[in-house]
């Protein structure tokens, strides 16, 4: 192990690494922190306990991962970072762990974090998710899979962000972003499906088909939100359709949901 370990690198005696793991010049692992086969940690990085990483990851120079939150209310206890495999984390990411005792912010596999990302306490992201340059996630976002974020954006505590949704650069993320769409501007809109996306993933063209009709109830149809979701509930031989309807209801009904981000019109 000691041959992948710059000797410049400080390392607590009770960091558990694996022996695969690479450490760069400089960098700095802390108490509490187990780190997976083949994860490559660069140099001047910091990762602080309690922190658990599995395998594959790549972590750029200088990236702050496992500090204690930005949150007043954070009284020194016992949160956590948890973050899977195959993730890869640029240049000056900051994530930082939960607020109180036994939570967690949590990051799954195969993300892509572009430098200058902030995620803050108690977010979750889940896979095959990208960040772009110079985000700020707010306490308790939950991003889920296939989502893309453009950059230099900033997204409010609380908000969620549906699978395979784009959120286009410079926006304002204040209310849940659906999934399966395109969002950009300040105040941000729902511009249209995100297609090409939604082709990348794999969609049927039945799939994109029964979007589409859900896409023109919601943005185009003139419907209260309730009338649109009576009328989706019609659609729910389709999984994709019947996932929008479940999302779009918890954004209205669910506890700290923020609401739902509005049409263009």
């Amino acid at each position: 192990m000691n041959t992948l370990i710059h000797p410049t690198a400080i390392i607590h005696k009770n960091a558990q690494l694996h022996p695969t793991t690479e450490v760069g010049p400089y960098a700095v692992i802390g108490d509490q922190v187990k780190v997976g086969a083949q994860t490559i940690i660069g140099s001047h990085a910091v990762i602080e306990g309690p922190t658990e990483i599995g395998m594959n990851n790549r972590i750029f120079p200088s990236a702050v991962i496992g500090a204690a939150p930005q949150d007043l209310k954070y009284k020194n206890c016992s949160s956590r970072v948890e973050i899977g495999n195959g993730n890869t984390i640029r240049e000056f990411v900051t994530i930082n762990r939960a607020t109180y005792a036994n939570e967690v912010t949590k990051i799954g596999n195969n993300n892509l974090l572009m430098a200058y990302v902030h995620v803050a306490h108690n977010c979750l992201l889940e896979d095959n998710i990208i960040i772009a340059n110079s985000v700020s996630l707010a306490g308790h976002v939950h991003i889920e899979s296939r989502a893309v974020v453009g950059g230099a954006l900033g997204v409010h505590q609380f908000v969620r962000v549906g699978r395979n949704a784009m959120l286009g650069g410079m926006s304002r993320i204040d209310r849940d972003a659906p999934p399966f769409m395109m969002i950009e501007g300040n105040p941000s809109r729902v511009r249209s499906l995100n297609l090409i996306g939604l082709k990348r993933a794999g969609l049927t063209v039945e799939d994109i088909r029964h979007l589409k009709q859900a896409f023109r109830l919601l943005y185009h149809s003139g419907l209260t939100l309730q009338q649109v979701l009576k009328q989706l509930q019609t659609f729910n031989s389709n999984e994709y359709t019947r996932y929008l309807h479940q999302f779009l209801q918890l954004s209205i009904t669910g506890e700290k949901r923020r609401g739902l981000i509005p049409g263009k019109h």
